[in-house]
């Protein structure tokens, strides 16, 4: 199993960066939704990481593989 690590940033100008370490694909997202939402839900960017894309690009590939039979 995995650890999962949300860090928080808190720059002197207000603004706030999350970044989340050792979440596979876009579970990153569940993760700081409630902490987001506590901010405000005022995001101004929002970056994977390549791990991430990665993943996720797997999962829609194994779920068309899946549901069409093709790879």
């Amino acid at each position: 199993m995995r650890v999962e690590e949300v860090e928080v940033i808190i720059h002197p100008d207000g603004r706030v960066e999350i970044q989340v370490f050792g979440a596979e694909g876009a579970k990153c997202l569940d993760i700081t939704r409630d902490l987001e939402a506590a901010l405000g839900n005022q995001i101004e960017s929002r970056t994977m990481t390549a791990d991430a894309v990665a993943t996720v690009q797997e999962e829609v590939a194994a779920h068309e593989m899946a549901h069409t039979g093709r790879g």
